[in-house]
């Protein structure tokens, strides 16, 4: 093992051996180089004023080389902010200030030690770096049995942990909170289990309430106190699209310092929040241990980020930095809560007005882009049905489940959208699918 990977890892195990003894066998071995090209090509950054012949970019003039073509669709950003390599970690200006908007948006991470946020090329990156360094072969990953089914590819096919579901809904509609905590606790054998906390859910488009988020955090600390090892990962995908009377905050907060054998790590991101889905800019937060565990758990990811993509587009990270340092970037995004929040409420008065019968219950929802349908008759058969006959795409999940993304309709368009999926279930009862 590298020495550098040997001194994270004592580090860790110095700090909190129940952190250290999470890491699967490749966070184990990740570092990040102290004397490659990197490290030696910013010691050049700042002591080479003749010549710097360090790193694999081109220059001209004192700038990157840039062609006009592309530069004058960018005219309003220099050259060095958007051509160059941004640093494996990220740009640390970006860091710094989506640190402070996570503390300004979650006042219950205030007072906690967590890590100074790792860009990663989205959020999927992100709970891959988790998968990378936390997931091993046989290790349990605990989720809802409603998902998204990216995590299955994630931590089961690329890493080889064993994926264990409990139901999301209670018998009275609210989160299963019971169910989860049962699922942790039959991982004693194993000493360890990794929780995905998803919130908004994709896809049913619900989020906890205060009493709800509780016994959530309630169930991770009695599978701690029963002596096992909790990956506790909230992705924050959704973050802040709460329309209802749900949690505010992420759990992050809560969970950071919960117990010595709960690790929290937060994984968010600009994609869905600041509706700039192909940027990719997402970001992986430690928190919860001391500052040296963190800073070892941070070179880490940067050691990951560097094995794999090398590091995240400069561009997009720049693009981000600018809106959230604008004076205009808070009204513009509550206008675009507003519009997301209209569109919401429109469904559910559409649900519950009593104009389509009894076709179809739904799961209950109040935050995000998503919600699903529980059908009585076969959900694929209805999409087909949707799309041959009335031109409307939706999501089927399982026999029952169709997932309809109210986030891309607009509102004076869903009445018409959930006439079409009235009328298709139709159809399939009546056997003309």
């Amino acid at each position: 093992m590298n020495p550098l990977a040997q001194q994270l890892n004592e580090t860790l195990s110095r700090d909190n051996p129940h952190a250290a003894s999470m890491l699967s066998s490749l966070g184990r071995a990740m570092y990040m180089p102290k004397l490659g090209i990197l490290s030696q090509s910013a010691e050049a950054k700042q002591k080479a004023g003749v010549y710097n012949a360090t790193i694999g970019i081109a220059t001209e003039n004192g700038k990157p080389m840039h062609l006009d073509v592309i530069q004058e669709t960018l005219s309003a950003y220099e050259p060095k902010d958007i051509y160059e390599y941004a640093p494996p970690g990220g740009k640390p200006e970006l860091r710094t200030v989506w640190r402070d908007k996570m503390l300004a948006e979650n006042p219950s991470i205030k007072g906690k030690t967590i890590s100074l946020p790792v860009v990663t090329n989205a959020l999927t990156h992100g709970l891959s770096i988790v998968g990378d360094l936390f997931a091993d072969v046989g290790d349990a990953v605990v989720v809802p049995d409603k998902n998204w089914e990216n995590y299955e590819l994630t931590f089961n096919v690329r890493r080889g942990a064993e994926m264990v579901y409990y139901p999301l809904y209670d018998a009275d509609n609210r989160f299963n909170s019971a169910g989860l905590r049962d699922a942790l606790l039959a991982q004693k054998d194993r000493g360890k289990a990794i929780v995905l906390l998803n919130f908004p859910i994709n896809p049913t488009g619900y989020t906890p309430n205060i009493e709800e988020g509780r016994e959530i955090v309630a169930a991770i600390r009695d599978a701690a106190e029963a002596g096992i090892n909790i990956v506790a990962v909230t992705d924050d995908a959704y973050f802040g699209l709460f329309f209802e009377d749900s949690l505010q905050e992420s759990l992050f907060g809560q969970l950071c310092g919960l117990h010595e054998r709960v690790l929290a790590i937060k994984v968010d991101g600009a994609t869905k929040e600041e509706y700039v889905w192909g940027f990719r800019v997402g970001f992986i937060t430690y928190g919860g241990l001391s500052e040296a565990s963190l800073a070892a758990l941070e070179q880490k990811t940067t050691g990951n980020i560097r094995s794999t993509i090398s590091s995240g587009p400069h561009p997009s990270q720049t693009f981000i930095l600018r809106a959230l340092k604008s004076d205009l970037f808070q009204a513009q995004k509550d206008e675009k809560f507003a519009i997301m929040k209209g569109r919401a409420n429109k469904v559910k008065t559409l649900l519950d007005s009593g104009k389509y019968g009894n076709e179809w219950s739904y799961y209950p929802f109040n935050s995000g882009y998503f919600m699903c349908l529980k059908l009585d008759v076969d959900a694929e058969t209805v999409r087909q049905r949707l799309l041959s006959a009335y031109g409307v795409g939706t999501i089927a999940l399982g026999s029952s489940d169709l997932r309809v993304a109210f986030s891309c309709i607009e509102e004076s368009n869903l009445e018409d959208l959930f006439d079409r999926i009235y009328q298709a279930v139709l159809d399939v009862k009546a056997g003309n699918a």
